[in-house]
């Protein structure tokens, strides 16, 4: 719409900061908007734009900048924590204050937190009928041509550089820069790239930490807005009305877009996400607290090769794949039982996809205090787990390399193995590759009776 009013542009981009500032960004995904700015100031450069970067408070920085050039419109995608709303909504009172025109629009989600009701008004709180209502309401609105010359107007930016975005002394994202290209076009590459075969095939191995092509690994793209749900939609939807990709796979994919939205919905409606349990009850839980499990569990060192994979997988590309997630998140809050929002903030830290909406909500579900969580009951067993969904090694055989040469039978219960085949694979347990953190059984159990007790004492009340 700026675009298309034919009046001289100003493409701004504000890091917030101050009291009123959302959630500050971990590490990993600092490094990925530096790598994303970069991509977009030379993206409008190339038709005549130019990106101007302003930090501070967002309604301030707005008001030096119109002040300065005499912007008479400003335009911008919705945000969705409550701090970013309060922020926008302060925002356009001031604006329109100053009679200064203004429009917000939906550029992350595919509908409106407020959109989608249930028969009886309210907002879903369970993931099913949600997805089924989305299908059934949900039309993809006809995308917009990119435009291909920006009159640009002229204003002062803050160099990238001095936000210092990226590692220094020292630089640790190597591995990161490795496995991503950060940007429009490195979405767009990577989502034709999954929809030219890959889709196809992702109902049977989205649950394979081996299969390299098993996910659309779209998700940092997503969040850093570089690619829209919309545009994953239509595309998708494009080639299952032209009979190229399987049916049932690109309907499980598009559910798995449609738990980011649900995501979205509950932040929303329950602004504490992050920190506080949707399920109040939890706030009696009996949660340990323990520096050495936690370190050891964030370091990749708890003796279970699947858990300690994904947890490496993680430090070295800021990224783990979604069913390893789920592992590492009940070793955590199940067998360790340690507070799921330490798990939460050391995903907000480390991954590039570091959602505010999908990374709580997905720990509260495994924790089971979340919406439409899991079963208590239900503790991740790292052992078949990793026998199931990495059956060839394939998976703990990269991150974990000390334990390449053991046989597959062993690979994921090393503690098994005899002296004569740990000594073949040059295995010293508790020297070259740690004791298990706990027993399975007895962590298991321990987190069983804990969340029994927790559901006594509420039945109690």
């Amino acid at each position: 719409m700026a675009v298309a009013s034919d009046r001289p542009l100003i493409c701004l981009y504000i890091l917030e900061m101050g009291d009123s500032a959302p959630r500050p960004l971990g590490a990993a995904s600092r490094w990925w908007l530096n790598r994303s700015l970069s991509e977009l100031a030379a993206s409008l450069e190339a038709i005549g734009g130019s990106l101007v970067l302003r930090a501070g408070p967002a309604e301030r920085v707005l008001a030096t900048l119109i002040q300065e050039t005499g912007a008479e419109a400003v335009f911008w995608n919705r945000r969705y924590s409550l701090p970013e709303r309060e922020t926008d909504a302060a925002i356009k009172k001031a604006l329109k204050d100053k009679g200064i025109e203004c429009q917000s629009f939906n550029g992350r989600l595919l509908m409106e937190p407020w959109e989608l009701k249930t028969g009886s008004g309210g907002w879903y709180k369970v993931f099913t009928p949600f997805w089924r209502a989305l299908q059934a309401s949900y039309k993809a609105p006809a995308p917009l041509a990119a435009p291909k010359q920006i009159k640009a107007a002229a204003a002062d930016s803050e160099a990238l550089s001095s936000w210092k975005l990226h590692p220094e002394k020292p630089d640790w994202s190597g591995g990161l820069a490795e496995a991503w290209t950060p940007g429009e076009r490195g979405a767009m590459d990577r989502l034709e790239a999954f929809l030219d075969g890959p889709v196809s095939r992702y109902a049977d191995t989205r649950n394979l930490p081996g299969e390299p092509d098993g996910t659309s690994r779209l998700s940092p793209h997503l969040r850093f807005g570089e690619i829209g749900p919309a545009q994953v939609w239509r595309a998708v939807q494009a080639r299952l009305a032209a009979g190229r990709v399987d049916e049932n796979s690109a309907r499980v994919f598009l559910s798995e877009i449609v738990w980011r939205e649900f995501s979205y919905t509950l932040l929303y409606y329950n602004p504490g996400l992050a920190t506080d349990n949707y399920n109040a009850n939890f706030n009696r839980m009996g949660w340990r607290r323990s520096d050495a499990d936690y370190t050891a569990w964030s370091r990749g060192r708890t003796g279970y090769p699947i858990v300690d994979a994904g947890m490496r997988e993680l430090w070295h590309t800021g990224w783990m794949h979604n069913r390893v997630r789920m592992i590492v998140a009940s070793m955590l809050t199940k067998h360790l039982l340690l507070p799921w929002q330490k798990g939460e903030e050391w995903f907000w830290d480390t991954l590039v996809d570091a959602d505010p909406a999908s990374n709580p909500a997905s720990w509260q579900w495994t924790a089971g205090s979340g919406a439409d969580a899991a079963p208590y009951f239900r503790v991740f067993n790292p052992i078949s787990q990793g026998q199931k969904f990495d059956s060839a090694g394939d998976y703990v055989r990269r991150w974990c390399p000390e334990l390449a040469r053991l046989p597959d039978k062993y690979l994921h219960a090393p503690f098994e193995a005899d002296a004569q085949t740990l000594s073949k694979a040059d295995v010293k347990l508790g020297t070259t590759y740690p004791k298990p953190i706990i027993d399975h059984a007895v962590g298991r159990q321990r987190a069983l009776d804990a969340y029994k007790a927790l559901k006594e004492d509420q039945a109690a009340e």
